[in-house]
């Protein structure tokens, strides 16, 4: 059976508020039907935040609509990503948005309860204390590229963001394990200036270390280095695929069933995922809006609706322009973006068979 994807959509027919995203989005919001889900509940609101100079994620517009409705709907919403620094300079702040904004794990980074699994290197989902204990969710998710697995959507906003350090780095070592290549390197230090977590360096010696305490395998270090001096060991993206997807489902299973929704963004379209700190082009013209119940149903629309023919030239450089062959994503980061959905078709988190229905 189809599940129902909702789809505000960017064009219009005229200069007419009306006509325009921000309130075609409230009219998304209406048609959710999430009232009696989030009323008097505490909830969670869990959005990509963006990092240092990065300027493509969610327009606060958007999300300040969103808690309004919220707020209408008698919900106690609060604002929440796996880090909060830097926030204010995007526009979301406390004063506007009316609510808390606050780390999933707490300002500490210590608040989360461990949730064992068994899959590689994946062995614990730390869960944040701030997503296990609320009562309902909204996965408010800014859809884009992703070097790791080709596409960051609502999965990824689940399973990388609602969760530890330690859960993070386990699941990107699914992926392999950093090397060295010294003859290669020619200590430009785009690797060091590039990690979010301080994590490399190099010796008195010029040798390159990497504190894996600190290290996330995020590949931010390899996909910069010009002159190919870094590399994984393995290659097994599925893998890592596969380990979202069960950590998706572990923090998922903290929730009542019927009390967690889906909105995705398909605007500023970018190459790269918001943890970069950068923005890049948009790789396609933007889309619009889409939300659903179901986690399987809105990524699979979604990555339906970015085609290959829309893309926008030298929106990518030039080493990773479009190949031959597959979704766009894939073309780019040479990983099959539908992976990810089969997988979380196989643990029972939605289906990839969807009805778009659109919000006039």
């Amino acid at each position: 059976m189809a599940s129902e994807v909702l789809f505000a959509s960017v064009r219009f027919n005229g200069y007419d508020p009306e006509e325009t995203l921000p309130r075609r989005f409230a009219r998304l919001i209406d048609e959710m039907d999430i009232k009696d889900a989030v009323a008097d509940k505490w909830t969670a609101v869990k959005m990509h935040l963006g990092r240092e100079i990065g300027y493509t994620t969610i327009h606060p517009l958007f999300v300040k609509i969103l808690i309004d409705k919220l707020k209408e709907y008698g919900a106690k919403p609060f604002i929440t990503d796996q880090t909060t620094q830097g926030a204010r300079v995007r526009g979301y702040t406390e004063e506007f948005l009316g609510v808390p904004i606050v780390p999933v794990c707490g300002v500490m980074d210590k608040y989360f309860y461990e949730k064992h699994v068994d899959f590689r290197t994946l062995q614990n989902v730390d869960i944040g204390g701030y997503i296990h204990d609320a009562e309902a969710l909204i996965d408010l998710s800014h859809v884009k590229g992703h070097g790791s697995c080709g596409y960051g959507g609502a999965c990824k906003n689940i399973a990388m963001g609602c969760v530890t350090d330690r859960t993070r780095n386990q699941i990107h070592s699914l992926e392999g394990g950093l090397v060295w290549n010294e003859s290669a390197c020619s200590h430009c230090r785009a690797c060091i200036t590039s990690c979010n977590h301080d994590a490399n360096s190099f010796t008195d010696d010029g040798r390159y270390e990497v504190s894996y305490h600190n290290c996330t395998t995020c590949q931010h270090c390899v996909k910069v280095c010009p002159t190919g001096a870094l590399s994984l060991d393995d290659h097994n993206y599925t893998d890592f695929q596969e380990g979202m997807a069960l950590a998706t489902k572990t923090v998922l299973a903290t929730f009542e069933p019927g009390r967690v929704f889906y909105i995705n963004f398909l605007t500023n379209i970018t190459v790269i995922c918001d943890c970069w700190g950068i923005s890049t082009p948009s790789v396609v013209p933007d889309i619009g809006v889409m939300a659903s119940r179901d986690l399987v149903a809105v990524e699979r629309a979604c990555l339906d609706a970015i085609k290959v023919e829309n893309y926008i030239p030298d929106s990518a450089p030039e080493w990773t322009e479009p190949g031959e062959s597959g979704h766009l994503f894939e073309r780019i980061h040479g990983k099959n973006p539908f992976i990810q959905l089969e997988k979380l078709e196989q643990y029972g988190l939605g289906t990839q068979d969807y009805e778009i229905v659109p919000v006039k």
